[in-house]
């Protein structure tokens, strides 16, 4: 048996029986959502702006919902796993010294249910649809495709062998081959790993019936290089398989389509992309348990017109932006709005469920 298939295998047999456990009324459940994707599921709005817009009258109204006396809410109710970070939910379970989705769409998912909550991301940047993520019944490319980026891949080692007089061993076909799906396999890794242990890792949930109860998407910014073509296919295959190998035939998965367009209008491969995110919506099997939104609507203004000038304005765009356009910015409003409408998604497919 291949490793995807023993995964598959194990990890279904891992999984169900904790959702066919619901009629148990002897512990109470935590309710679990994973979040995944790349870089801007990881976060990239520095602290330090969030710090800065809380208190600024212009913006902290913004925010106030999130802090108390003055100070971030850590709350006792929604944990966070990123990686080799956990704790209660707050600011920074982004990037280093950032925050992502992950505050806002927590802070619904609390607000909402009575049970606590566990956020498990599952991110990492630069990683594409394409390969990175490429669920197991996409298949690999075709053996032209694949002959291509092995040669490329061994021209590459050895221009760098040739340049810092090395002698790297030239990629094999085995590695290139590898490579396709690594993060998939990762992310339910992690899924895995934060199921065997939860209870170690939060105290507070020990004891606690664990509910997988939802799944969300954030990614696409690679795939406009070279897997913009086939990305609503991969990305039905994506849905298809997450719901395979975790047990869970209908679990709600939300998708925040690429809008780093903002205000202008998307355009070439990043509307390719963005279109076939939205397509999900008119799946008939996903009716009802998919749900995709834009993300350009619900641009931080502010931002979106400092950042042309930004480095003529550096003091002023600190307090108002913190990133480049692939990463919105780095607008603390953004990403709060984003995982705001990440969460009201959630909530509605949750509903429908009933």
């Amino acid at each position: 048996m291949t490793k995807p298939a023993q995964l598959f295998v194990w990890s279904l047999a891992f999984f169900l029986p904790t959702a066919t456990r619901a009629s148990a009324a002897d512990s109470e459940t935590v309710k679990v959502f994973v979040l995944a994707g790349q870089s801007n599921m990881e976060g990239k709005a520095p602290n330090e702006l969030f710090e800065h817009q809380a208190r600024d009258p212009k913006t902290k109204d913004q925010f106030a919902h999130l802090r108390k006396d003055g100070r971030w809410i850590v709350r006792e109710d929604v944990f966070v796993k990123f990686l080799d970070r956990h704790g209660g939910l707050s600011i920074g379970y982004g990037s280093p010294d950032r925050t992502g989705p992950e505050l806002e769409f927590g802070t619904v998912m609390g607000d909402h249910f009575a049970e606590p909550v566990l956020l498990i991301k599952t991110a990492w940047g630069g990683h594409s649809l394409v390969k990175n993520f490429r669920p197991p019944s996409a298949g690999l490319p075709s053996d032209e495709k694949l002959d291509v980026e092995l040669k490329q891949a061994q021209e590459n080692v050895r221009k760098r062998n040739e340049k810092n007089k090395q002698a790297d061993p030239l990629p094999t076909m085995d590695e290139i081959k590898s490579g396709y799906g690594a993060s998939y396999r990762q992310m339910l890794e992690e899924v895995t790993s934060t199921r065997e242990n939860f209870e170690t890792l939060f105290p507070a949930l020990k004891g606690k019936r664990w509910e997988l109860a939802g799944f969300v998407w954030f990614q696409g910014w690679n795939d406009q290089y070279g897997g913009q073509d086939e990305y609503a296919a991969n990305l039905t295959h994506l849905i298809h398989d997450v719901r395979k190998d975790l047990g869970l035939p209908k679990l709600p998965f939300v998708i925040g389509a690429m809008g780093q367009n903002g205000s202008k209008p998307a355009e070439g491969a990043m509307l390719i992309v963005r279109n076939a995110q939205l397509s999900m919506n008119d799946v008939p099997e996903f009716r009802g348990n998919v749900r995709a939104f834009p993300t350009d609507i619900l641009v931080d203004k502010a931002a979106e017109e400092l950042y042309p000038r930004w480095r003529e304005n550096l003091a002023e765009w600190k307090k108002t932006g913190g990133d480049f356009g692939y990463h919105y910015l780095g607008s603390a409003i953004w990403f709060n709005r984003i995982g705001r409408k990440m969460g009201e998604a959630m909530l509605e497919l949750k509903k429908a469920e009933r």
